[in-house]
């Protein structure tokens, strides 16, 4: 199997499935733990997003704009009734749902969403109460200023101060012409931009863009391209993102406020289609350099940070699914956890990797779509 980055890859993660007795099963061998590789939930279209509630319930979303249950390993017949209407063309749809911190106690999630515009969309926010299959009390907390038809972020995370994020791609503004006077740069809309909210929607006041003239409080970071994973640390509290590259260039950024990530000034990637240069350089004076990118592309897609007692040697490490890749990537991270030692690939050509979790059994599980949007699953590593 061919190498896919700059980074020394464990050979031993590499080595192809074998398939058990139980034909829907399959076996792997990896770095520091062997482990098997279930299905969870069949019968999903585009299974987009994962996450848990207290009782132990499963929420899915599936990209067409249903949210799923899945209860003591069953995928629950009716959808989530209330769900808003999303614009499900092309890359829209319904994309992140996330469970507030407290939710035990205020039964309280938010859902990123493509929003119908007219004839265009944004991507937008919603907060609901879940009760019974249902969601009651929606109202909507954020709408980009940002408009298009791809590119549209939708990633959402808490940190541990209980401010939610919200990733903002591009909507694939052309990079031509003037790079510097792309839209990622230009801190007047939310093109390519990570946003900071405080729990309600309204902005936290020491957002570092809060007061300047020309530019919306909300931005976090900017100059992203289609940042398609977000995940807080445990260990240090640090905000982790992936976005994709073109043909190439695909990033690792640990985020910090007020900075900006280069897209389309600074990359790895080249057009598509003929592969002709993007930009002038690759790193800038100003602009950060990724913790990690992959040449060619995989597609980065969903990320995790690994906390569980079930894969021990894994904790701390980095997980990022990809969807061309078809792989789920675990990168080893340094002591401090601040850079990548080392690259493994794990259950690689199952599927388009459009999601990686932990669960609160300390399992990972992995959401796999395919390009057609036929019925696919949620599959579960489980250590042999």
């Amino acid at each position: 199997m061919k190498a896919r980055n700059l980074f020394m890859l464990a050979s031993t993660g590499l080595l192809l499935a074998v398939t058990a007795a139980n034909a829907q099963e399959r076996t792997y061998t990896a770095a520091q733990h062997d482990y098997r590789v279930v299905p969870v939930a069949e019968g999903l279209v585009q299974p987009w997003s994962m996450a848990w509630l207290p009782n132990g319930d499963m929420l899915v979303t599936e990209k067409p704009g249903r949210l799923r249950i899945v209860r003591n390993g069953t995928l629950l017949p009716e959808p989530v009734s209330g769900v808003p209407e999303v614009f499900y063309q092309g890359q829209g749809g319904l994309f992140e749902v996330l469970p507030h911190p407290d939710f035990a106690s205020n039964q309280t999630i938010y859902l990123s969403f493509a929003k119908p515009v007219g004839d265009n969309s944004t991507t937008a926010i919603i907060r609901a109460r879940l009760e019974n299959g249902n969601l009651s009390d929606v109202t909507e907390i954020f709408a980009a200023d940002a408009s298009g038809r791809s590119h549209y972020g939708g990633k959402l995370a808490f940190d541990q101060d209980g401010y939610l994020y919200l990733t903002l791609g591009d909507r694939q503004a052309p990079s031509t012409g003037d790079l510097a006077a792309h839209p990622a740069q230009d801190l007047s809309n939310h093109a390519g931009v990570i946003v900071r909210l405080n729990e309600d929607g309204t902005v936290p006041s020491d957002n570092p863009f809060v007061g300047e003239q020309g530019a919306l409080p909300e931005i976090w970071s900017f100059g992203h391209r289609s940042p398609q994973g977000l995940a807080i640390h445990p260990q240090t509290g640090d905000l982790w993102m992936t976005e994709h590259g073109p043909q190439g260039g695909d990033e690792l950024n640990l985020v910090k406020p007020g900075a900006n990530y280069g897209w389309p000034v600074v990359g790895y990637g080249v057009n598509y289609g003929t592969s002709s240069p993007i930009h002038d350089r690759q790193t800038m004076t100003g602009m950060e350099s990724p913790t990690r990118f992959w040449v060619p592309s995989i597609a980065a897609s969903g990320l995790m940070i690994y906390e569980g007692d079930k894969f021990p040697q894994w904790q701390g490490d980095i997980f990022v699914g990809g969807l061309a890749g078809q792989l789920v990537s675990r990168l080893e991270m340094s002591e401090d956890f601040r850079s990548v030692v080392r690259e493994e690939e794990l259950i690689y050509g199952m599927g388009r990797v459009r999601d990686v979790r932990e669960g609160p059994d300390g399992y990972i599980y992995v959401a796999i779509e395919d390009r057609q949007g036929a019925e696919t699953a949620v599959v579960r590593m489980e250590p042999l």
